[in-house]
């Protein structure tokens, strides 16, 4: 892994699942982070994790939904080391599941605030800056569900697919302007969601054994990889963890 030290780092839904792990593997190599998460306390434990493994961290309560949440949490980074390198925007949610005609619109529309408007806040709040400094990295997590619908999962599936197209929009006017920014699709992962997926009974995603699923720790270190210069040639594209020549390259084996 290259080294990513002094970065400074931002993670959306850092306290647990992906973002955790993404976490511990920044920090791993050398970067200094800021765990996001609805409320900053659900952080302490990765924060704990990680300045016992000599790293630095600092926990701040966001719910990416709120522009202005994430401008305080980009303010707030920039405040406390002097800089900003990437934002990991990772906090999502799977809820509402169920039949489109039964679902409560309440919920899909927070759903969308959550998985696409998160998103776009992250982006929006770093990118002048980014430009600024002519250097930045965004990872937007995406799935594959961003490109197959599944049954009851309208609206995470609609969600991933505007990632989809912001990842891609955003390269197309940033790129030239040395900002990296990748759509990464971290496959079927042993986490909470994937818990509240096997309780639906909806879908064949469902019905996946948890044997099956791959530790946090394989797409975290993936994420950390594309914060490096290494995976620059990869800029402005989806990329998905089942690739074999990303994986070999980021150092997964197998």
């Amino acid at each position: 892994m290259q080294s990513l030290k002094d970065q400074a780092i931002i993670v959306t839904g850092a306290s647990r699942g992906i973002g955790a792990a993404a976490a511990l593997a920044l920090a791993d190599s050398g970067a200094k982070l800021c765990l996001s998460a609805r409320s900053a306390a659900s952080c302490s434990g990765v924060m704990e994790e990680i300045k016992n493994r000599s790293g630095e961290a600092f926990a701040a309560s966001c719910d990416v939904a709120d522009y202005a949440a994430v401008e305080r949490l980009v303010a707030e980074t920039l405040d406390r080391y002097g800089r900003l390198d990437a934002i990991i925007n990772n906090a999502g949610i799977v809820d509402p599941i169920g039949a489109i005609a039964t679902s409560d619109p309440e919920d899909w529309a927070r759903n969308i605030s959550v998985n696409l408007l998160g998103v776009y806040h992250g982006t929006r709040a770093v990118l002048p800056r980014f430009l600024e400094q002519k250097q930045g990295v965004i990872v937007n997590i995406s799935s594959g569900a961003a490109h197959n619908p599944m049954e009851g999962w309208s609206a995470y599936c609609s969600g991933k697919a505007g990632v989809f197209m912001l990842t891609r929009a955003t390269a197309l006017e940033a790129a030239d302007k040395g900002v990296r920014v990748y759509g990464f699709a971290p496959g079927v992962v042993d986490t909470d969601m994937q818990g509240l997926i096997r309780a639906s009974g909806i879908n064949e995603v469902s019905k996946l054994p948890r044997s099956s699923l791959a530790p946090a720790a394989d797409p975290a270190t993936v994420i950390a990889w594309l914060c490096s210069e290494a995976a620059s040639d990869l800029a402005g594209q989806e990329l998905t963890i089942r690739d074999e020549e990303l994986r070999r390259r980021a150092g997964l084996s197998g």
